[in-house]
């Protein structure tokens, strides 16, 4: 039988990259599996291992986060009166 590799809460948020506090927030809703000996929360390295993989990201989920420009909302390409591209208002407040 292997023996189990534990982490502190320190050791498992450094090893995700995350604060102490989003750990225990993962902790507290289950999505990471953890174990009170006493005072001392532990973590065991095979279930943040496995955390990560579940934790990975699909190809083709992204794409809400950089949505393709709407083409009505695009620049129509002219200039203005000063030759840089958008209003082409000559109106000049001074």
């Amino acid at each position: 039988m292997d023996e189990i590799e534990w982490l502190n809460t320190d050791e498992a948020a450094k090893r995700l990259g995350i604060t102490t506090r989003t750990l225990y927030r993962f902790m507290d809703q289950g999505r990471l599996p953890s174990y009170r000996f006493g005072r001392v929360f532990r973590l065991k390295t095979s279930d943040i291992e496995l955390f990560i993989e579940d934790c990975r990201v699909e190809p083709g989920t992204l794409s809400h986060l950089y949505p393709e420009p709407n083409p009505a909302e695009a620049d129509d390409g002219e200039q203005s009166s000063d030759g840089t591209p958008g209003n082409t208002d000559t109106n000049e407040e001074g």
